[in-house]
């Protein structure tokens, strides 16, 4: 089994599981606690030591590993967990190896502890931050009902004091959509970020549920969500809106921040027309090397399919590498590149998109056949439309010059008449 292990993969560890102090509309998470009905939702000292164990000696070919903390909310555990998690993997470490610190977090309970011990250590910390105000508080609420803007802000602030590096994780949705340039410079200048993420929120749901009454409008009555329906709520954004966003965040980027502000989705634009792994298992040929692991060592295929019928074992009973290798996940990655319709294998973006994530391929081709991604319009959009800065900038990197000195073409084409 070993010798189909990857040298290096993704796992987010979710130690709190579903649970979170926030109820963020779209949330798609917070129903996993249906999974696991008599659970405490905390991750013990037993679980935490075997999972960082296996996990460094998973990585025994690589000289970094990175220990990745996710949730529901995993800051609720309390710093005292975190400090005995770096201890863990301080001692199990390999000598010339070394441990990255990595955790998504609301950033509703951060303070100056958290952020002194975050510097400490070296903590990348990710903040789920939607835009200015009106736009953030649109869906991430308290279990009361209000907004979160003003506990994020007061956390972020603590992280920036402490100097600690960040990046910001922004949903793209139905109350942000048309806003693209809005909500990038918000996240840019306001809060100082260089590092952004742009996830599009898209809840699938069954067609008699599309009407754009939310079938899970409070986190008491929501059911398990699961990848299935073909149909989308009123909160999802549809691909041309996702693909006119990035437009609209690029075109403002590519004339003053390029080489200063690093957008996610750019960079993996970038990688895949320059011919370099991107980084991003959307859009890479295949998939299945980024895996979720809940509170008591359940490791899924992926954390958009914590759901049963992605569930490969615990780790308390088999160790994390063979379930990482085993034939049913390798076949979960493979299927990525394998599955795709005719539509997408003759498209001439294929190359930069390859069909996108799965758990998004639920509508039809324009000929009838299954399996095209519900985003696909908004890709087409955005990848045609930075094909040409694309090409210039993978010129400049292989020139040996700055990408960044395509804005000089831009601010001369913008100087035209």
């Amino acid at each position: 089994m070993l010798s189909e292990a990857p040298a290096a993969f993704h796992l987010l560890s979710k130690p709190t599981g579903a649970q979170c102090n926030l109820d963020c509309d779209y949330c798609f998470f917070l129903s996993k606690e249906l999974l696991y009905p008599d659970s405490r939702f905390r991750m013990t000292d037993d679980t935490l030591e075997l999972y960082l164990r296996q996990l460094i000696e998973a990585h025994w070919r690589v000289p970094e590993v990175t220990i990745a903390w996710q949730g529901g909310e995993p800051t609720l555990m309390g710093l005292d967990f975190f400090r005995r998690s770096v201890e863990i993997a301080q001692r199990h470490l390999r000598p010339g190896q070394r441990a990255l610190h990595t955790i998504q977090t609301n950033g509703t309970k951060l303070d100056a502890e958290w952020a002194a011990f975050f510097k400490e250590h070296g903590f990348l910390v990710g903040i789920s931050i939607d835009g200015p105000r009106e736009i953030h508080d649109a869906y991430r609420t308290t279990r009361g009902g209000r907004g979160s803007f003003d506990q994020v802000m007061r956390g972020l602030d603590a992280l920036r004091a402490a100097e600690v590096d960040w990046n910001a994780l922004t949903t793209v949705h139905a109350a942000n959509a048309g806003r693209g340039r809005e909500v990038y410079r918000f996240v840019r200048d306001d809060c100082g970020a260089r590092f952004v993420q742009f996830i599009p929120i898209i809840e699938r749901v069954p067609d008699a549920e599309a009407n754009g009454t939310v079938p899970w409008s409070s986190w008491r009555d929501r059911p398990l969500y699961v990848q299935e329906g073909n149909a989308v709520t009123a909160r999802s954004i549809d691909g041309e809106g996702y693909g006119r966003f990035l437009i609209d965040v690029f075109e403002e980027w590519v004339r003053r921040d390029v080489g200063e502000v690093y957008v996610q989705m750019f960079d993996v634009a970038l990688a895949n027309w320059y011919g370099e792994p991107p980084g991003l298992c959307v859009h890479c040929e295949t998939c299945g090397d980024a895996l979720a692991l809940e509170h008591n060592g359940d490791l899924y295929s992926c954390d958009h399919f914590v759901e049963p019928d992605h569930l490969l074992g615990n780790i308390a009973e088999h160790d994390l590498i063979d379930l990482v290798a085993s034939p049913r996940q390798r076949r979960f990655g493979l299927d990525k590149r394998e599955t795709l319709p005719q539509y997408c294998l003759d498209c001439d973006v294929r190359f930069a998109c390859h069909g996108g994530c799965p758990k998004d391929r639920f509508i039809s081709t324009p000929d009838g056949e299954d399996g095209l991604n519900y985003l696909c319009a908004g890709y087409k959009l955005f990848f045609h439309h930075v094909d040409e800065p694309m090409r210039i900038m993978c010129d400049l990197l292989r020139q040996g010059r700055a990408p960044s000195e395509i804005a000089r073409r831009y601010a001369a084409r913008d100087a035209e008449p």
